[in-house]
């Protein structure tokens, strides 16, 4: 199986590149993300692949870090997600990102991906909360997510204090792990005003 190329551009798609490995072309099927951050035709390449098998075909999907990887992985475990689904979340949301909506439970994050609907948002958040830490234990490589070890969902008081956060100008994925880690350490019926100043304590660290 391959887990990894480095090569040479060749050519692009809109959802695939060609990487020329000494000489062979190898076809991958990339995430938005990936695709823009992938430097020009002639210039070389790394990209962490996931190979699939099916009906006699091989299909590889690269992606940026192997943190993006393991997301794609773990995503197709959620009931109603394959790869097509997987890679619009991937591609739509960071690991980082990612990791803060499935903690918070806000299926509205995951559900800005494209074909992603409420209800398999909903899904995924629900199905992956309990999983994320184990994925950790593992040695799953994703550097910089932030997220409590007991995951929490998103509460009314929780989205106000998420949002109350980024409208003082932090982003989206700051305020929800601001706010993560705020709720474990405020515990059950933390009211939003107590939520935003454990959150302003953490985002001035």
């Amino acid at each position: 199986m391959i887990g990894r190329l480095r090569g040479v551009v060749d050519s692009y798609g809109e959802d695939w590149v060609i990487l020329d490995v000494n000489g062979v072309g190898y076809e991958v099927t990339c995430p938005a993300r990936t695709m823009l951050g992938l430097p020009r035709v002639g210039e070389t390449a790394t990209l962490s692949v996931e190979t699939h098998l099916r009906d006699d075909r091989i299909r590889l999907f690269g992606f940026a870090s192997d943190a993006e990887r393991a997301w794609f992985r773990l995503l197709q475990t959620v009931q109603g997600v394959g790869a097509k689904v997987a890679l619009a979340v991937v591609g739509t949301l960071s690991p980082q990102d990612l990791a803060n909506a499935v903690a918070l439970g806000d299926k509205g994050q995951v559900a800005r991906s494209p074909g992603v609907g409420q209800k398999v948002a909903g899904r995924i958040v629900t199905e992956l909360k309990d999983r994320m830490p184990a994925l950790v234990r593992l040695g799953a490589p994703l550097d910089g997510i932030a997220f409590p070890d007991t995951a929490q969902p998103l509460t009314g008081a929780a989205a106000d204090a998420v949002s109350a956060l980024t409208n003082l100008g932090y982003a989206q994925g700051q305020a929800a792990a601001a706010i993560a880690a705020a709720a474990q350490k405020a515990g059950e019926g933390a009211r939003a005003e107590e939520l935003i100043r454990l959150g302003l304590k953490e985002l001035a660290r």
